[in-house]
């Protein structure tokens, strides 16, 4: 059995969950809400799982995997087929460098525990803390854009014609973009990209608004 713990707006549950339906890997959703009760991730049960608080953990053949790219990895290994880091070495390599220039560079600096401290310990009110997630968001955005645009290796998704990790990770990014009013106009390359990964059954069965938790 396979159990993914995550919050249905979570960028990094939904990479995951967009993997393991391209993976067409059956699981069972633990909502693990953000904001409830002070945070659910922080009380004894999960923090048992993940000592680091974070989603989502990964339950699967008896262990419990945490940090999204490290469970996108495992899925790779543990299931081929379809991959998600096709091709040749240089190709992989620059499936994961996009991959982590979203997941490490951009999706940080806007993750919950950021703008909680933004707001409740340095006092950033809510225009300077929505200023604070378009400006980096637009940053990584826009080298993005000029990338991939110039990509002789891009097709219909970030590499290729087939969705891999990179898409997985910058679907859900779009999705916090257009959640902050991040203008996507000038980025016509990540909306293309967009639109044929949200065309797939695996991307809509991943998006926030249909989990169990959604609000």
């Amino acid at each position: 059995m396979t159990t993914l713990y995550g919050y249905f707006r979570s960028s990094a549950s939904y990479r995951v969950r967009i993997a393991l339906n391209l993976k067409g890997q059956a699981y069972d959703t633990v909502p693990v809400h953000l904001l409830n009760q002070g945070g659910e991730q922080f009380l004894p049960a999960f923090a048992e799982l993940n000592p680091h608080s974070l989603v989502p953990v990964l339950a699967h053949d008896g262990h419990h995997l945490a940090q999204s790219l490290a469970v996108l990895e495992y899925l790779e290994e543990r299931f081929p087929m379809p991959s998600l880091l096709p091709g040749d070495f240089v190709q992989r390599a620059r499936i994961r460098e996009l991959s982590l220039a979203i997941a490490c560079e951009i999706h940080p600096l806007n993750n919950l525990r950021v703008l909680r401290y933004l707001k409740h310990t340095l006092g950033v009110d809510e225009e300077k803390k929505n200023a604070w997630i378009q400006h980096w968001i637009k940053l990584g955005f826009t080298a993005l854009e000029k990338q991939l645009a110039a990509d002789a290796a891009r097709g219909h998704f970030c590499v290729g014609d087939m969705p891999t990790m990179a898409d997985c990770c910058l679907v859900p990014q779009i999705f916090n973009a257009r959640r902050f009013e991040v203008d996507m106009a000038p980025y016509p390359t990540l909306c293309a990209i967009e639109d044929a990964c949200n065309a797939l059954p695996a991307f809509q069965a991943a998006h926030p608004a249909q989990q169990p938790d959604a609000a």
